[in-house]
């Protein structure tokens, strides 16, 4: 980590809570916070230490103290507030999903581009100890060839129709708050899938319940995924290789356990994570490290892969015929 970037949270709900409390205990800056007004701003800022509570998004990007942004709005307002902080000359981390579509997303990334600026989607799962050491294993060839993923994200949430989960207006549903996990995992290990089939439940509101996908992949791979929102699972991910598997517990995504196996189906390896507060502290050491290295895109998830995977959801979308308002 560096030792002079200083944060700006954007926005002041439950991630944004998250964020800041792993920003303080693990070390890093944060140096002020915006809301739309400033009671927001100030509770926001007692509550973590910050020094500068503004009472606006502009006003926050538009703080000379400030170097990277996190964006933690409403998924369809992304695209807006990423663009408001890199206009100002800021870098911006932004909440998964990076944009409500992949034409956002492209906007969004070339303006990064163009002003040499860093922009990372905030998928903080890939920068996790245990993931980490999965991608180790996996490079290693410990499991020979890997084959398959299966992977799910089932949560029981609240089914009242004017909470943000179940809007459509503020892009609510199963794909794009709990299916990007999964289907970001199936891209990390296999990449932009060759063929998509998709299926789908929906609430009264429009918002989309249940979302099942298999991918297919050049070399042969398959992914499968199920995300829903009206029923809590496992949420585990397995991971089949020709000589061997790895078991990722629950919750696969968060920090946690796994174990690997052999051919034989003899344990090989057991992991266990130790991390200080939820582990979203990971993706924001990888934002400074590309700031301090001086490039714009990572190798764990590149900005192209970022629209790639917003490409993937678009395609989900058209499947199951889902669409946002405005779109």
């Amino acid at each position: 980590m560096t030792d002079a970037l200083r944060w700006g949270i954007l926005a002041t709900g439950g991630i944004a809570h998250e964020m800041a409390n792993d920003l303080v205990l693990n070390g890093f800056t944060v140096q002020a916070v915006g809301s739309r007004s400033q009671e927001s701003a100030d509770a926001f800022a007692a509550e973590f230490g910050i020094p500068n509570a503004h009472p606006s998004y502009a006003a926050l990007v538009a703080d000379p103290e400030v170097d990277v942004i996190y964006v933690s709005t409403p998924h369809p307002f992304h695209a807006e507030h990423a663009t408001l902080a890199l206009e100002a000359g800021k870098h911006v981390l932004v909440e998964k999903p990076f944009t409500l579509n992949a034409a956002e997303a492209r906007r969004v990334v070339d303006l990064a581009t163009e002003k040499g600026l860093v922009v990372l989607e905030a998928m903080w799962t890939r920068w996790l100890p245990h993931m980490v050491r999965v991608r180790e294993i996996l490079a290693a060839g410990t499991i020979g060839e890997v084959h398959t993923l299966i992977a799910d994200h089932t949560q029981d949430l609240p089914d009242d129709p004017g909470h943000r989960l179940n809007s459509l207006e503020l892009g609510g549903g199963a794909l794009l708050d709990l299916g990007i996990y999964p289907i970001s995992f199936a891209s990390d290990l296999f990449g932009t899938p060759e063929t998509i089939q998709a299926s789908a439940t929906f609430k009264d509101t429009g918002a989309d319940a249940q979302v099942a996908t298999i991918f297919r992949y050049p070399g042969g791979q398959i992914a499968t995924t199920l995300s829903a929102s009206d029923t809590r699972g496992r949420n585990i991910a397995t991971i089949l290789g020709t000589e061997g598997r790895i078991d990722i517990d629950t919750v696969w995504y968060t920090p946690t356990s796994f174990r690997a196996y052999d051919a034989s189906g003899a344990e090989i390896e057991a992991f266990s994570s130790e991390v200080t507060g939820r582990g979203m502290q990971f993706q924001a050491a990888e934002l400074e490290r590309l700031v301090a290295a001086g490039t714009t895109s990572g190798d764990i998830l590149p900005t192209a892969e970022t629209v790639a995977i917003l490409e993937t959801l678009d395609a989900i979308r058209a499947q199951i015929g889902l669409r946002y308002p405005g779109e």
